[in-house]
């Protein structure tokens, strides 16, 4: 009687990934992939190698732009979404840039002019400025889409106001308001980079005027106590995955969080004995926070009964394999999800600490320094949300009914 064969067979990888087809599945099994999903991925990765062959290029020619391609002629061929897996392949980048087959980057490439320009701005931002990562790609981007939008032949030093109005007005007719909003943002930090560099006789960021649009409501949008129990309550926290949403959604509604400063969390911030956290916010700012008691005890519970083993700092990881830190996007799916399953409306929960605040009376100088505000101004948008007491203050009018 033959013996029992596994249904997980193993992959042969031919070509130019063969010599690496061992570090790489290893590699897998140390990101946390199960046997099943380590051999999909290899399937892939030899599929590529053939494509590779097939394409006659080696493997120090491989960059994220050639997995790009070859996902592409993937799809073109028609295989399925769930055969083909970008974060697997640039695990296998990551595995042969250890192996020193690649480059610790893109290759190098003659830039134009224009490129070392925008590469000095995005130094810029990220050092004077001290702008997250995301922020210092969208900035530079929408500069080289005002520079690729300029006439022919018209230089930094022939720009003018026009041109900048130009770019805008083609900006907000093609995005959303909030995209456009982000796209003057951009260019003005760009104008006065070019300016203040001298590659511009003058500052235009001015000219640069700003994008409304019309808005729902000009109040911030809070939820009550029932909302927010309805919100903690849908999630399993049987589960792993539910674990780890509930102690996002406690620290969101109780610290008031961005959803950047949660993604960014890490272990080392948290200081059990003190029962305070620092808290990495806009523009490389550090913040000290007390930890409350329901926040810790979420964390401490998603730690021990759902966080995967990994040798990563960051408080919160991918729930499924590699088991990398969550991206801030990460935490605005799982809100909405929340709000769906809890059936209210998708609300913003930072907003909610500063409501509650405001109910309590607090100075809005004690607000702002919860939130972590650069002006009071930004902390007044929260004055106008308490309309009974706004109603209480209000004197009647002089020589008559108030109407």
């Amino acid at each position: 009687m033959a013996g029992a064969t596994s249904r997980i067979s193993k992959v042969l990888v031919t070509g130019p990934l063969a010599p690496f087809a061992e570090d790489y599945r290893r590699e897998l099994r140390e990101r946390g992939y199960t046997e099943r999903s380590a051999v999909n991925q290899l399937r892939q990765a030899a599929r590529f190698s053939c494509w590779l062959q097939a394409s006659q290029l080696s493997v120090p020619e491989l960059s994220a732009g050639r997995v790009e391609v070859f996902l592409g002629w993937q799809r073109a061929v028609g295989r399925h979404r769930s055969q083909w897996s970008r974060p697997g392949l640039a695990c296998l980048l990551d595995v042969l840039r250890e192996l020193g087959v690649l480059g610790a980057g893109e290759p190098a490439r003659a830039d134009s002019p224009a490129e070392v320009l925008l590469a000095g701005f995005g130094r810029y931002l990220a050092a004077e400025r001290g702008l997250a990562a995301g922020t210092v790609r969208g900035y530079v981007g929408h500069a080289r889409r005002f520079l690729e939008g300029l006439p022919a032949g018209t230089g930094l030093a022939g720009v003018c106001a026009k041109d900048v109005t130009g770019a805008v007005l083609r900006q907000s007719a093609a995005v959303s308001v909030s995209a456009a909003q982000f796209f003057v943002a951009g260019l003005r930090s760009f104008l006065r980079f070019c300016f203040i560099e001298r590659q511009m006789p003058v500052d235009l960021s001015q000219a640069a005027l700003p994008v409304t649009g019309r808005r729902r409501s000009p109040l911030p949008r809070g939820i009550t106590k029932a909302d927010a129990g309805a919100l903690l309550g849908g999630c399993d926290r049987r589960s792993a995955l539910g674990r780890r949403d509930y102690a996002m959604l406690v620290t969101l509604l109780r610290l008031g969080l961005r959803a950047g400063e949660v993604a960014r969390l890490r272990l080392d911030d948290i200081d059990w004995r003190a029962g305070e956290l620092v808290v990495r916010g806009k523009g490389a700012r550090e913040d000290r926070l007390p930890l409350p008691a329901e926040v810790g005890q979420a964390i401490a519970s998603y730690l021990r009964r759902g966080r995967p083993a990994s040798g990563r700092r960051e408080v919160f990881l991918q729930a499924r394999a590699p088991f990398g830190p969550i991206a801030p996007g990460t935490v605005s799916s799982t809100v909405r999800r929340a709000c769906r399953r809890a059936g209210v409306g998708a609300h913003r929960l930072r907003h909610t600490v500063a409501c509650e605040m405001v109910a309590a009376g607090v100075p809005l100088a004690d607000i702002a320094q919860v939130l972590r505000h650069h002006s009071l101004q930004t902390t007044a948008l929260y004055s106008r949300v308490d309309l009974d007491r706004l109603r209480a203050l209000a004197a009647p009018w002089p020589g008559g009914v108030q109407r």
